[in-house]
């Protein structure tokens, strides 16, 4: 009745389950009696005596293969328009090429609005649909595994941006302001902060505080900072802009001699939605 596919993974649930008792619950496809294979969810749940030893077993099979096929279907559109996406973000950054060569004093507005659209692309990247030949070895988007990709340009072999602390699941809703704010922190660390000379650092400490996310962005080695900027500058306002109405947290700075100490409280549920519960 089994597939052949299915076959070794669902004798290797069941002797699982057998092993330790824990309950029984996987997809494969089963033959009918037409002789079509059709995709089942099996579940089984372990009865026991008075002193918990497991007497039996009591298990169900249920025929799921026309959600199976819809949720294949969703799959493939989601990720067209996936790629899609991902094309309009290299169409953009194209037009805004183009157009500096047409007026070239407009391009160090260019490279910046480039710069800030290819950190969209990477954060839209990290998180997109993927397909089963695509899908990344991490099979979770991490907050983590986000900034590792955001700030990897500004690596080298003396590691110069530390990432340590807890990890959190993020999902599509989060990442783009995430993207955006930790862009806008290392830009500005690269232009005119600890990333700015050879000796400066950056560490990124993750910590779980009560219902928040707290993320603390501590630079050193950079020039010393004699005052905190006169004026609110552009990417100032993107940050705010991103963390408070987009993920209902705040931002608070820092500015001490030896370099920007920034930390962002972001509730917890704002990174990701609650992990679908199978009924």
């Amino acid at each position: 009745m089994f597939h052949p596919d299915d076959q070794d993974k669902a004798w290797e649930r069941w002797r699982h389950s057998l092993r330790t008792g824990e309950p029984y619950e996987i997809e494969y496809r089963l033959r009918n009696a037409e002789g079509n294979y059709r995709w089942t969810l099996g579940r089984a749940l372990p009865i026991r005596d008075a002193d918990g030893n497991i007497t039996r077993w009591f298990g169900t099979c249920t025929d799921i293969h026309e959600q199976k096929l819809l949720m294949e279907q969703r799959e493939m559109i989601s990720q067209e328009l996936s790629h899609r996406i991902k094309n309009i973000f290299s169409v953009i950054n194209g037009l805004i090429g183009l157009s500096t060569r047409t007026h070239p004093e407009l391009k160090g507005l260019a490279d910046e609005l480039r710069s800030r659209i290819m950190s969209l692309g990477k954060a839209h990247d990290f998180v997109r649909p993927h397909s089963a030949r695509s899908q990344p070895t991490s099979t979770e988007a991490t907050l983590k595994g986000l900034l590792e990709q955001l700030l990897s340009a500004y690596q080298s072999e003396a590691k110069r941006v530390l990432i340590t602390g807890d990890d959190f699941r993020i999902d599509d809703r989060s990442a783009t302001p995430l993207a955006l704010s930790f862009h806008e922190l290392a830009t500005n660390a690269a232009k005119y902060g600890a990333l700015s000379t050879l000796d400066g650092r950056v560490a990124v400490d993750i910590r779980e505080a009560d219902e928040d996310v707290v993320v603390a962005w501590t630079e050193s080695g950079g020039p010393q900072i004699k005052s905190a900027p006169a004026a609110e500058g552009f990417g100032s306002r993107l940050i705010a802009l991103s963390m408070s109405s987009q993920l209902g947290g705040t931002i608070s700075y820092d500015w001490k001699p030896e370099g920007l100490r920034a930390v962002a409280k972001i509730p917890r549920t704002s990174m990701s939605r609650p992990a679908p519960q199978r009924t």
